[in-house]
Formats: structure tokens, C-alpha cells, sequence
């Protein structure tokens, strides 16, 4: 495949309306080509993320008053440049974290649309009137902004998840300072890039690039942070959560978990095994909704295994820019380096290994593997552990409740569980499955992947509650 050509890049903090180089710089890599640099990122310090949040909370009063119309206003024209622009965007998504083309572009149209909801949203509702209580008093609520919002945001949805925070948070009226993982810097500065044009105030919004040890705890423990909204790993989470019960803040947490999909011995079989290589492999299992546990059957499982080998021998797995493939490489050398560790873990604990699990070449140097098909036990860590990578196991179930059960277990390693998915025909075990799951979210005859809104995630009506605070005023008639 041709190598693109592109200029040297810089990809800078965006403080208080201005662009600002850091303390140190990073590479923004490509992962399909290890061999192309994309450009290079500033790193921020504790000093620039302390200058970012000032400049949010000088910036806070005059656009929390701001109208409505005039937020909705540049809201949608964020909206417009993104979709606008989403092939473009979509193939630097596909660059910086191997996504594939078709995959990333679909990404970009879903970050403008939320930028569109939020400008069409937020005119909607903002308060209440209630009836009189006591005689001669009138009352109403009305919801307002709470101030500065932290988001810090990973690489497996790099347009997407910071375009749904970042809109609702400007949405009702309060500033932000972003924070996304380092491995999608260029994205990060190419939204940001779009949003400094729109006419926002300075401050209102600020990008702020570099690791989560500095600039993320740095955001964190800001006494002037009023609100923090973190998606990311269940460790972090953890520590966001009691640094933001220490001080009495805001937090909203959106962290991974252990997914299941369960098959019955009456679901539609082809159906089943489609939504089993999805649910486990789509983006390279590198999404939060990603079910890593296959729950079958007993009296289905042989013919289930053989069945989803022979679909993932014929997966194209290449170069995210290239056309009409299924898979492309592993996101950054971590992530990579964790998911050949754990199927190492899965062979040493005695799971079979039914196929994959290896590095592979292409064309270009990248961080390529072929998906990983394991036969294992509910015991093994590669059925208790999220993975986040292409890494599946398949656990046999006696029946239905024995398969609930097993989709239930959520061990403290993996304290959540996003999405739960199951195939039957029977409209009983479908019901009860879906009163019964503790997951987050349910799908009957669908895959766990592309359905939106796992534990944690803030839509709609949802993220105003979080975003704004309601404040009931009395008064004498």
C-alpha cells in the first residue's frame, strides 16, 4: 500500500483561545505503519493544566449566562464543519488508532450528531413551573450550570466520546478542559482545531495534551474542577471516583467491564455465530462494549466453536485505510503487549486455544494479531479479566439459568458490565433474560457492539442532570 505523505505536524494545547507548546513533546504513531509518524504532540504540565483551568474559570460567568440560541448556534456549527469534513476525519481516526476506514468515518457522523442533539436539546427544557403551595407563593426551578467540567477521555473512541461530553457540558453552560488519551492526540487537536473556529469565547474550551500521571490528576484534584467525567480502565476510574468523593465533586464514570453473549441450543444458529464475532472482535475487541465471554449451550458449543473458527479464518485483517477489511492492527504497543500477555495467561491456566493469538506481517511494519478463539472455564482470568483486544473464550452452559448465572458473574476485577447479549427463539427465557441480566444494557437477537449506552454513559435527558444543577426559587405572588 502507498504511504501517504504528509507534512510534519505539531499538534498543540489549546489554552484560554491560544495554541501552546508543552514541556515536552510525544509521537502520534500509526499503528497499521510504525514506520509513518503522524506528527508530534505537546505534553502539558501540572503548570498548563492549572493555566487551563483558570482560563475556564474566568471564562465561566460570562457563558453561563450566555443565551441559548447563541450556544445551540455554535453547537450545530461544530456539528456541521465535523460531519462536513467526517471522510477526512475519519482518515486520521483510521491513522492514529487503527480503526478501519469504513469504521472510523462512521465515528466522525456520530460526533457531529451529537453535537446537533445537544444545539437542538438544550432549547428544549431548562426548568420548571410548579403550582402554588402555600397561598400568595409562587415557586419554579430552573437548571444552571455547574462550572468547570474535567473530561478525560481513551483512544477507543477518539471523536466520539469527547464529542458527546464535550457538547452537552457547552450545552448548558458550562467550560471545559479535555483531556484525551495520548495515543489520540491528533484527533483531539483536530476537534479542538474545529471547535476554536466556531466563535467560542476564550477559555470556554481547552485542550490540555499529555499523560494521565501529570495532567489527568492534575484535573482530578483541582479545587476549581466543579465536575469531572472520566471514561477509561476500572483501575483509574477508581481513583477518579475517590479523589472526586474527597472533594465533594461531581463524577461521572464510564469504565470497562467483562461483556457476555449468550446462545441457546434453540437460537437461529447463523444469526448467533454473526453476532458472536462481532460482539468479541469488531475494532479489534478495543471497545468498552465488546463481549469477550461467548456463554453456549452445552449441546451447541462443538459446533459453535467450529463454526466461529471457520468465519475468523476468513476475516481480512490489514491496514486500516485499506478497503474491505474486518480487522485492523492493534491500537498503540501497550495495548498490544497486554493482549498477546493474556493469551499466554489463557494457555499457561490450561483454556484451549482454538485459534489465533499471534503476531502477523503485512505489507507495512504494524501492530497486527490474528483474533484469539479460546474454549475455556468460567475460573480462567481471560473469562474474568477485561481484556480490551481481540481475545474471546467460549464457556459451556448446562441451560438457560446455568447460562444466566454465568453471564451475571462479574468478579471485582472487572466491577462492571456494559452490555449482555442473548439468542434464543423463546420469547420466555427472552424476557426473563432481560429483567434478570445485571447488565447495563440488553440486546435479544442482536450483538453487544453498536447499540450505545453502556454503564456509565450520559445521553440525552441523562447528561443535563449531570452537566447542570436545578435551583428552585420562592417568591411572594
Amino acid at each position: 500500500m502507498k504511504r501517504e505523505s504528509h507534512v510534519s505536524l505539531m499538534f498543540k494545547n489549546y489554552v484560554n483561545g491560544h495554541w501552546e507548546t508543552g514541556a515536552t513533546t510525544g509521537v502520534a504513531a500509526n499503528p497499521s505503519d510504525l514506520d509513518e509518524s503522524i506528527g508530534e504532540y505537546a505534553r502539558a504540565d501540572a503548570r498548563q493544566t492549572d493555566a487551563a483551568v483558570g482560563a475556564a474559570h474566568a471564562a465561566w460567568r460570562e457563558w453561563s449566562h450566555s443565551p441559548v440560541p447563541r450556544r445551540a448556534e455554535l453547537l450545530d456549527a461544530i456539528g456541521a464543519e465535523i460531519l462536513a469534513r467526517k471522510v477526512e476525519l475519519g482518515r486520521l481516526l483510521a491513522r492514529e488508532v487503527g480503526k478501519p476506514l469504513a469504521e472510523a468515518i462512521a465515528e466522525t457522523g456520530r460526533a457531529a450528531a451529537w453535537f446537533k442533539y445537544f444545539a437542538a436539546a438544550l432549547q428544549r427544557r431548562d426548568g420548571d413551573r410548579y403550582a402554588v403551595v402555600y397561598p400568595g407563593v409562587d415557586r419554579d426551578a430552573q437548571l444552571e450550570p455547574v462550572g468547570v467540567v474535567g473530561i478525560i477521555t481513551p483512544w477507543s473512541f477518539p471523536y466520539e466520546l469527547p464529542a458527546l461530553k464535550i457538547a452537552a457540558a457547552l450545552a448548558y453552560g458550562n467550560c471545559v478542559v479535555f483531556k484525551p488519551a495520548e495515543s489520540a492526540s491528533a484527533c483531539a487537536w483536530q476537534l479542538t482545531e474545529i471547535i476554536s473556529r466556531s466563535g467560542l469565547p476564550a477559555g470556554v474550551f481547552n485542550l490540555v495534551l499529555g499523560s494521565g500521571r501529570q495532567v489527568g490528576a492534575r484535573i482530578v484534584t483541582h479545587p476549581d474542577v466543579a465536575a469531572l467525567s472520566f471514561s477509561g480502565s476500572p483501575a483509574v476510574a477508581e481513583q477518579v471516583a475517590q479523589a472526586g468523593a474527597a472533594r465533594m465533586r461531581r463524577v461521572q464514570l464510564e469504565c470497562g467491564g467483562k461483556n457476555t453473549l449468550v446462545v441457546l441450543a434453540d437460537a437461529d444458529f447463523d444469526a448467533a455465530v454473526n453476532a458472536a464475532v462481532d460482539s468479541a472482535f469488531l475494532t479489534a475487541g478495543q471497545r468498552s462494549d465488546a463481549a469477550s465471554r461467548l456463554i453456549v449451550e452445552r449441546s451447541l458449543q462443538a459446533r459453535f466453536v467450529e463454526a466461529l473458527h471457520s468465519k475468523l479464518s476468513r476475516l481480512k485483517l490489514d491496514h486500516a485505510l485499506k478497503r474491505g477489511i474486518y480487522l485492523g492492527p492493534i491500537a498503540n504497543a501497550h495495548q498490544l503487549e497486554r493482549d498477546l500477555d493474556y493469551v499466554g495467561i489463557g494457555q499457561a491456566e490450561g483454556a484451549e486455544l482454538i485459534c489465533g493469538g499471534t503476531r502477523v506481517e503485512r505489507a507495512t511494519r504494524g501492530h497486527f494479531v490474528e483474533p484469539a478463539l479460546f474454549v475455556g472455564r468460567p475460573e480462567h482470568r481471560i473469562a474474568r479479566e477485561e481484556i480490551f483486544g481481540p481475545v474471546a473464550v467460549v464457556l459451556a452452559a448446562d441451560d438457560y439459568e446455568h447460562a444466566l448465572a454465568l453471564s451475571n458473574q462479574v468478579p471485582a476485577c472487572a466491577p462492571t458490565q456494559q452490555t449482555a447479549a442473548i439468542f434464543t427463539q423463546a420469547l420466555k427465557s427472552a424476557v426473563h433474560f432481560r429483567r434478570h441480566s445485571r447488565a447495563a444494557t440488553v440486546t435479544v437477537n442482536l450483538p453487544t457492539t453498536g447499540v450505545g449506552g453502556g454503564a456509565g454513559s450520559l445521553r440525552g435527558i441523562q447528561a443535563g442532570e449531570f452537566y447542570s444543577q436545578m435551583k428552585t426559587a420562592y417568591w411572594a405572588a
